[in-house]
């Protein structure tokens, strides 16, 4: 039925306009976004992932090296990162929730796509979703961003959980959890994710006079950690790492700095640690294998020369650093994000930027890209200096955001990252702070923050994260909130 729908949107391509570029042909975006996936990529330089493919798609462009989500958590990030708004300004600060609810008027970045007349698509998992019970359903979806959402459901979500070891028994999606399936990867959710990605992109060639923005969000390696036992066999248990040290790495850090924490992940055997670090490489090859399927169609399709392409995630990832598992952290593992950008004609290939960047940058520099009329309130940079020249400081910073607590109780910590320094404040300061050296700590494992020597790295760093906070709200000075338990949406002055 949706395909049927579909071509019957295509047949109306003709009485709507094309985004054109300036060399007067379309400029294409292929929106690609892995779930809770972290820099654990052989192009990043991880030693055991095998990712030939979005190793082979960063030799094609530039690759971000700091780059960093705006909140490390599903709903707030994607949020952020599809209304080029930071989650002060979206209202958006926890899960199940969508921007319509707090600033209805703000134009999202397939939105802005679609209202110049590309054809905007989404396959998959682009805002917000419960993994992995939502799966094949549409989600906590914006379906004012899209004219087409396909939401296919493979085996591992309709018949695989009875069988899927999580250490919370009969919860998969907050907790850590895996299975190797026995099943054939064509009959999995991110298998069936690349196969309509093919097919829509077989249509949109048919159509070379409109533009697309096509996204396609894949599920892996989101926990449960579940793909084919051939994807398994390529990371033996026994070779997998354990995080070690543990007690004396959190001695300086304060009690905010570990309330992502849980008990079941705390009481982890290191059978089960090596068994889980085993699951989510493989989940991370498989999801790879199906992004190499999508690119291939595009190669094949002769859609890549006016096509730009993003692959990224919505946030990072723990896997024992820290003494943690999974996200919402302000550590480097859980805030940073994989980011490569390929534009034709704009991006030099196998080219690496430095310079600390947002994934609220990635709004204004789709747009920019493809001449696509933008809000006037976007919040990020634009990255296409950086495209054209990687050795561009840019802004020079990133910031990232968690809330603590609830209710009444509940406050953020901020968290500024810039090439060196990694700069966190937990209430301001009231309930600690945190200073990594980068330099000579990139496994943030000493907090300088409280060392007189580094006081005044700390007096320059502080004021400089104060005024990233304060800009991150809206420039009319209030703000959405959210109101935790029954969630409405409201003003307040910051």
């Amino acid at each position: 039925m949706m395909r049927w729908l579909a071509l019957g949107l295509l047949g109306l391509a003709a009485a709507i306009p094309a985004v054109r570029a300036a060399d007067a042909r379309p400029r294409n975006v292929l929106f690609l976004i892995a779930d809770d996936l972290n820099t654990m990529l052989g192009c990043y330089g991880d030693p055991q992932a095998r990712t030939p493919h979005i190793d082979r798609l960063a030799a094609r462009g530039v690759r971000f090296e700091r780059a960093y989500c705006t909140f490390p958590l599903c709903g707030p990030s994607r949020n952020s990162m599809l209304t080029g708004l930071y989650p002060n300004s979206t209202g958006i600060l926890a899960n199940a929730e969508i921007f319509r609810q707090s600033v209805p008027q703000q134009i999202s970045l397939p939105q802005a796509f679609r209202r110049a007349g590309a054809w905007a698509v989404r396959i998959g998992k682009l805002y917000h979703y419960g993994v992995p019970n939502s799966i094949g359903t549409a989600g906590h979806d914006d379906p004012a961003s899209w004219e087409i959402g396909i939401n296919p459901a493979g085996v591992d979500r309709l018949e695989e959980h009875p069988e899927i070891f999580s250490l919370r028994p009969g919860n998969f999606g907050g907790t850590v959890s895996w299975y190797a399936s026995p099943r054939d990867e064509t009959k999995h959710t991110d298998y069936l994710l690349a196969s309509e990605a093919e097919w829509v992109l077989e249509r949109c060639a048919r159509q070379p006079d409109r533009a697309f923005f096509l996204a396609v969000g894949f599920y892996r390696p989101h926990t449960p950690y579940v793909s084919p036992q051939s994807y398994f066999d390529l990371y033996p248990r026994d070779a997998q790492r354990v995080v070690n040290g543990v007690a004396e790495d959190q001695a300086d850090l304060p009690r905010a700095a570990l309330g992502s924490a849980n008990a079941e992940e705390a009481k982890m055997t290191d059978e089960q640690r090596r068994a889980a670090l085993q699951a989510y490489y493989a989940s991370i090859t498989f999801m790879d294998a199906q992004v190499g399927r999508v690119i291939d169609a595009l190669d094949r399709l002769g859609l890549a020369e006016s096509t730009t392409v993003v692959f990224t995630s919505d946030h990072g990832y723990h896997t024992g650093e820290h003494g943690l598992w999974q996200k919402r952290s302000l550590f480097e593992e859980s805030a940073r994000v994989p980011l490569l950008i390929i534009s034709p004609g704009t991006t030099r290939p196998a080219t690496v930027a430095a310079a600390p960047v947002s994934q609220v940058d990635l709004y204004p520099t789709l747009t920019a890209l493809a001449a696509v009329p933008a809000p006037t309130n976007l919040q990020g940079q634009d990255l296409t200096p950086l495209l054209a020249d990687p050795s561009r400081e840019g802004r020079g910073w990133a910031l990232c955001q968690v809330t603590r607590g609830s209710g009444d109780a509940m406050y953020s910590g901020y968290s500024l990252r810039t090439t060196r320094w990694r700069y966190t404040e937990w209430d301001a300061g009231r309930q600690g702070r945190e200073l990594y050296d980068h330099a000579n700590d990139p496994r943030e494992l000493t907090n300088l923050a409280e060392r007189g020597e580094h006081a005044a790295t700390v007096a320059e760093l502080s004021p400089r994260l104060r005024s990233a906070v304060q800009a991150s709200f809206p420039a009319s000075g209030q703000r959405p909130v959210v109101k935790q338990g029954n969630w409405m949406p409201m003003l307040v002055d910051p």
